[in-house]
């Protein structure tokens, strides 16, 4: 049993937010957004991830226009959908693109970071506070808006606080701020939370260095002294701004990530923002954040191996594990999901770009299928989620590369999930879904993924695609040796009490409703998925 700490709440019940991120110029009008709302509803997702933007909001110092934010929020009601708001600002993608341009003009007063070789670059410096102090009003104001027009109806539900933060173009500031910085004692509070901590990749550097107890942050970290003093310097950044907002409004607000890049030589400030909450940094994050309720990764990683490392890492027992972004729709995100959901207790999911989903016509492009089915078969167990998290009950399906089936391990219950169509044996569903008359695999793109939650002894549901459950009581010995006797296992002999298969859903107050039973051909051998079924509820008996 693990403890899910729900951070997004709607009236004080949890929410489990589903959907997808808009493309980066969406939330500056009506016009732009309405494509990303249309394409949450054909997802069945329930929440819209938009930019909120300090250029638009703050066009002249200190006179605020939040006209652009009530307009996101009015849409999400009309779409009846909830709101994540991500605020660029200082930072958006290790730069400042964002920033108004009484900020951009102005570098004497608004100070850009300096390179190593004395240029500038086109990043405000976090030791700066005039940077901060413009930044934090702004966002500050958005959060006492948000509380004044939308307290009540909770249309947005969290707040990104700035994007994928960092420096590209220098490791850190090298400008007479940075440079004083680096040169001065590191913060106590550091020193005395990595002794507390004693482990983690700035604790190691730390004691590679000598573990002095004192001294500049070359002295206590040697080479990694740049990038760590500006994830130091970014996070406080960001806290403070955290701090203002929710003395104004309290709503969850998180930090996302750029990853360390894959590439031969990651070096920070060139294939990643430096000074960004990446995993080498991420425990000074959570030292200097207590006003921020999660740091999340930017997930644009497709394979098995490097998506479980990354959500890992971020799955502390600190930090709530939260997907704001994913690898844009049609990649492995359509399985990934299912296993950060079940495997990492993942608070919350979605992809990046959701417009691109659809046609010029509205309907859904063929390549996005696949990422809209399992995006609507997840929106169809948020209940279950809810519940089930943390309890081990809910168990990832997902066919890895050249796997035709697996072997599971349930409460009572030995199970086999077989992908694609049966060979050997009876192959039939039902008249909608017929099967091929030579059976064969999923392809690559549509291999057989979803969820399987066990809620009682003798009662499963069943989401996702391609795939097949096979049941078998187990006996006295399994449940010493499972593996000994799961091994010999023929899924031609399903050996199991079927009391039903429905296909249904869950109505509002969470209860299930049978749209369609199954039985005979349709139910033999097993019980199969596929995504137009909706939820599959089946029950077994002794």
């Amino acid at each position: 049993m693990t403890e899910v700490k729900r951070v997004f709440k709607v009236n004080g019940k949890p929410f489990f937010p589903l959907g997808a991120q808009s493309c980066n110029s969406s939330g500056y009008n009506d016009k732009h957004s309405e494509t990303a709302f249309k394409a949450i509803q054909i997802l069945h997702g329930n929440t819209l991830e938009i930019p909120v933007y300090w250029n638009q909001c703050e066009p002249k110092e200190g006179k605020y226009d939040f006209a652009s934010v009530d307009d996101l929020i009015a849409s999400a009601r009309r779409y009846g959908i909830k709101l994540i708001l991500l605020w660029f600002a200082t930072w958006k993608n290790g730069n400042m693109d964002y920033a108004p341009a009484w900020v951009k003009t102005n570098q004497k007063r608004f100070k850009r970071v300096m390179s190593r070789t004395g240029n500038e670059v086109w990043n405000l410096s976090s030791h700066c506070k005039e940077n901060l102090e413009a930044d934090k009003n702004a966002f500050a104001a958005l959060c006492k808006h948000l509380k004044t027009t939308d307290s009540k109806e909770q249309t947005v539900i969290g707040i990104q606080i700035q994007n994928e933060s960092g420096i590209l173009g220098s490791d850190r500031d090298y400008g007479p701020d940075g440079q004083a910085i680096f040169n001065s004692p590191v913060p106590a509070k550091l020193v005395t939370a990595m002794k507390k901590t004693g482990k983690g990749y700035v604790f190691d550097m730390w004691q590679k260095t000598g573990g002095k107890t004192a001294g500049t942050w070359p002295e206590l970290f040697g080479w990694e002294a740049g990038e760590f003093m500006t994830a130091w310097g970014i996070a406080t950044y960001i806290d403070n701004m955290a701090a203002a907002g929710k003395k104004n409004y309290d709503i969850p607000m998180y930090i996302n990530v750029w990853l360390i890049g894959q590439g031969w030589w990651p070096i920070p400030g060139e294939a990643y923002p430096s000074g960004g909450a990446v995993t080498k940094v991420l425990d000074i994050y959570k030292w200097f954040t207590p006003h921020v309720d999660m740091i999340s990764p930017d997930t644009h990683v497709a394979d098995t191996k490097n998506y479980q490392a990354v959500c890992a890492a971020y799955a502390r027992d600190d930090n709530p594990f939260f997907n704001p972004e994913t690898g844009a729709a049609g990649n492995a995100h359509a399985w990934n999901m299912f296993r950060s959901i079940a495997e990492y207790n993942c608070l919350g999911d979605f992809f990046f770009g959701v417009e691109r989903i659809l046609a010029p016509d509205g309907s859904v492009r063929p390549e996005n299928q696949i990422v809209v089915d399992s995006v609507r078969c997840t929106a169809a167990v948020i209940p279950l989620l809810l519940k089930y998290q943390g309890t081990g009950k809910i168990h990832a399906v997902i066919q890895e590369d050249l796997s035709m089936s697996i072997l599971m391990d349930f409460e009572g219950y030995s199970g086999v999930v077989e992908f694609g169509d049966r060979r050997g044996g009876y192959n039939g569903k039902d008249w909608k879904h017929p099967s091929n008359d030579v059976p064969k695999a999923p392809s690559y793109n549509n291999r057989g993924r979803g969820l399987i939650i066990q809620t009682e002894k003798n009662e499963f549901y069943l989401i996702g695609a391609n795939y097949r459950l096979f049941l078998r009581p187990k006996s006295a010995v399994e449940n010493l040796h499972p593996r000994l006797v799961i091994a010999d296992f023929a899924p031609k002999m399903p050996g199991w009490n079927m009391v039903s298969i429905d296909e249904g859903h869950f109505d509002r107050d969470g209860e299930f409703v049978i749209d369609q039973s199954r039985n005979g051909d349709e139910a033999d051998p097993a019980a199969w998925v596929e995504p137009d079924c909706g939820v599959i509820r089946v029950i077994t008996c002794e």
